[in-house]
């Protein structure tokens, strides 16, 4: 099984793309099983008015929505380790057998968004082509592109590819109006490799987060039927207008039960510019430790339960520290914009482009207070302009709770850009940084610190699952 499964307490959070269930469903279009689902069904069609008033109907919207999503087909060539009498040529031919292949091709699929008709660009998920050695793209019309990949983004699951086709439509994203719950949706995507498809619901929630193993979580929670397949698909309004990337769901079995996630389409506009630009996103970082504010806690700060979160730890040399904000603060604002969890405020944090002004609103002494400073990048706020290099395309934040509660310290790749150098020399998202040259790790401060006195070489002791490896990062 392809699909990216993350465990959750009783359910399972599912990538809705790369790949498909058992390996039942052809990810060929005009396969036989493709040919019997399209067979014409035998049904009593309705009637096109009601006394006298036509029914109501999103064809219209879908027939200038639905040339703009595209299937996304990947394969990957994995290498084969086959046994060791197998490489004896002595052996096989005694016995007889023939080569044995070095490799194999693993084959997955997903959605994707044409955005920019003029420059080809689509918009997918990264989990879709993380992997993919070749991606081709199948138009709404047939058509059947190779495309080149422009650039990713690990923690937003962003991923932005090209392709060469003339005559292209592109989706307009929402600017009008914000998204409120209850509003209608469309999900448009390629579930189970079957070919276009369109589900439909509503906004069942806004702003949600504290789903486990992603990065920035900021999602729109649909009821629109969303499965396997679906991912970097477009949720659209009943304007025909992208307000969503599809991502994920919680499900029991891996097939859609009525929770989906999609990324929002502000999100998607602010990574797409910058992949499109940088060919990665380099963000910044407030360089804080927060925690939230609990009925004590936040009588002893002169705070209201749930209105911000207080700062417990602050980076030297980071953002927050350039603009004066001190331990004890309770941060209740970020660039204008409410913060009640630390959640939300990891969220906002993760939208901020590097560069620039952050202008923070902090509670002292029961004095509200008005702090502004410029944004330090997160690679520089966290290792410094020396190890920069060495890290180019890591991203760092503490051990989960629920990590730091086994004994675990040290500081998690929350994001790796596999073409980057940290890409390259074997850091993965998800690994857990314990020590550098030998030496522990308590946190990221530690980490901060050992990389700008270390040597050119840095041999780093990482904790992937269950097991430790080493990474030598070279200057």
């Amino acid at each position: 099984m392809s699909d990216r499964r993350l465990l959750l307490p009783s359910l399972i959070l599912v990538a809705a793309g790369a790949g498909w269930l058992g390996g039942q469903f052809s990810t060929q279009p005009g396969s036989p099983l493709a040919d019997v689902l399209v067979a014409p069904a035998r049904a009593a069609g309705l009637p096109a008015a009601v006394d006298g008033q036509p029914l109501p109907s999103l064809a219209p919207m879908l027939e200038r929505v639905m040339p703009a999503v595209v299937n996304v087909y990947t394969a990957s060539r994995v290498q084969v380790r086959p046994s060791p009498f197998m490489d004896d040529p002595f052996f096989r031919h005694f016995f007889g057998i023939p080569d044995m292949p070095r490799e194999r091709v693993e084959r997955s699929l997903g959605s994707g968004v044409i955005v920019d008709a003029g420059r080809g660009l689509v918009v997918t998920n990264h989990h879709v082509i993380e992997a993919a050695d070749d991606i081709s793209v199948t138009l709404a019309d047939g058509r059947t592109l190779v495309a080149e990949r422009v650039g990713a983004d690990p923690a937003t699951d962003i991923a932005v590819i090209r392709i060469p086709a003339e005559g292209l439509v592109a989706l307009p994203l929402a600017q009008r109006e914000p998204l409120r719950v209850g509003d209608f949706v469309v999900a448009v995507g390629n579930p189970f490799g079957l070919g276009q498809t369109v589900t439909s619901g509503i906004v069942s929630a806004l702003g949600r987060g504290g789903l486990d193993g992603r990065g920035v979580q900021n999602f729109i929670q649909t009821d629109a039927s969303i499965n396997p397949g679906n991912s970097g698909g477009a949720l659209v309004n009943l304007r025909g207008e992208l307000v969503g990337i599809n991502t994920a769901i919680y499900s029991r079995s891996g097939d859609s039960a009525g929770i989906g996630f999609a990324i929002p389409s502000t999100l998607t506009a602010s990574v797409l510019d910058q992949l499109v630009e940088q060919g990665a996103v380099r963000r910044g970082s407030l360089g804080v430790e927060v925690q939230d504010l609990d009925a004590a806690l936040a009588a002893s700060l002169g705070a209201a339960t749930g209105a911000g979160v207080a700062v417990t730890r602050i980076q030297a040399g980071g953002t927050a520290a350039r603009a004066g904000v001190q331990v004890g603060d309770v941060i209740t604002a970020l660039n204008g914009t409410p913060v009640r969890s630390g959640r939300e405020l990891r969220a906002l944090e993760g939208m901020l482009p590097g560069g620039g002004e952050v202008a923070l609103v902090v509670l002292r002494d029961g004095r509200e207070r008005r702090l502004a400073g410029a944004l330090v990048s997160a690679l520089t706020a966290l290792v410094g302009d020396t190890a920069d290099r060495r890290l180019a395309g890591a991203e760092f934040t503490p051990v989960p709770e629920r990590l730091a509660a086994r004994g675990v310290r040290g500081a998690l790749a929350s994001a790796v850009a596999a073409e980057s150098p940290a890409g390259r020399a074997g850091l993965r998202r998800g690994d857990v940084v314990l020590q550098v040259n030998g030496t522990d790790l308590d946190d990221l401060e530690a980490l901060r610190a050992a990389l700008v006195r270390a040597p050119a070489v840095l041999s780093l002791t990482i904790l992937r699952g269950n097991r430790l490896y080493k990474v030598d990062l070279t200057g």
